[in-house]
């Protein structure tokens, strides 16, 4: 038979078909090097319960170990945990570079004091200026309404709210929270593994938060070319395969002078070159 994973919990594998089964994978698998994934489109024995096939992929993300998304929706706390724009920087690069359609979701802006709301309006603003979708988390009725037909992913720091929004979008899921680490400045993790669930007419997966991400199977170049308003100026530089680091006659180094690319994004960009 045909089916989806949409769970795994250890070497139990949930595959959504006619019904639910819950199987294994087989250990030519491992064999391989191979790994089902959650998103997985899978061909099963639902006599003996092990998954026989893993059907082409049109994109995974390695962490979070997921595969065949629609969207990738990006969580960021303003405060509590405090906003990161490297992180989120990070998570559109990546993104972008696994033809992942990102959406960024804002939360807490609540907590912000009125110098902060002026300076994330101004983010903001850049953001939705180079091409991207950005929401507040309290604008419950839009975000609701990008979800139908698409497999999902929610992402983002430790604490930053991804269980939260969850509920408030449907609070039958009644997910786990937990309170924020102040010494750290991180959320405990409350969400244990991977599952896609149904919300609004569409499936999403609930991840394991995490703080820290790396740029897995990634070149130089690739973290380049994925920072997408970088490719408006690159033919305007002298050197075809500029950098925007210590080349002359940067177009891109220009624009950052002028204010037109953000200084924030630019430093990230050089930090993660690095």
């Amino acid at each position: 038979m045909e089916g989806k994973i949409i769970k795994q919990i250890s070497n139990d594998y949930t595959i959504l078909s006619d019904k639910l089964y819950i199987c294994k994978a087989r250990g030519k698998f491992r064999n391989l090097g191979l790994t089902p994934l959650v998103g997985d489109e899978v061909i099963f024995d639902e006599k003996d319960n092990y998954i026989l096939d893993i059907l082409p992929r049109k994109n995974e993300l390695i962490r979070p170990s997921i595969a065949n998304i629609d969207m990738c929706i990006i969580i960021t706390s303003l405060k509590k945990p405090d906003f990161s724009s490297n992180l989120l920087d990070k998570f559109l690069v990546i993104c972008e570079y696994n033809r992942v359609k990102p959406i960024i979701i804002f939360t807490k802006y609540d907590l912000l004091n009125n110098e902060e709301k002026t300076n994330f309006e101004n983010i903001k603003n850049y953001y939705k200026k180079i091409g991207y979708e950005i929401y507040i988390n309290t604008d419950i009725d839009n975000i609701k309404k990008i979800f139908k037909d698409k497999v999902s992913v929610f992402t983002g720091q430790s604490g930053a709210g991804k269980s939260t929004l969850l509920n408030k979008l449907d609070p039958n899921l009644n997910l786990k929270t937990a309170e924020i680490s102040l010494a750290l400045n991180r959320g405990k993790h409350t969400t244990r593994h991977t599952e896609l669930l149904n919300l609004c007419d569409g499936l999403v997966a609930d991840t394991p938060g995490f703080s820290a991400l790396d740029f897995i199977g990634m070149s130089k170049e690739d973290i380049r070319d994925n920072f997408i308003e970088f490719n408006l100026y690159r033919d305007k530089c002298k050197f075809r395969d500029c950098y925007h680091i210590h080349e002359k006659e940067c177009k891109v180094k220009e624009k950052v002078n002028d204010g037109t690319i953000l200084k924030s994004r630019y430093e990230n960009y050089i930090n993660f070159i690095k």
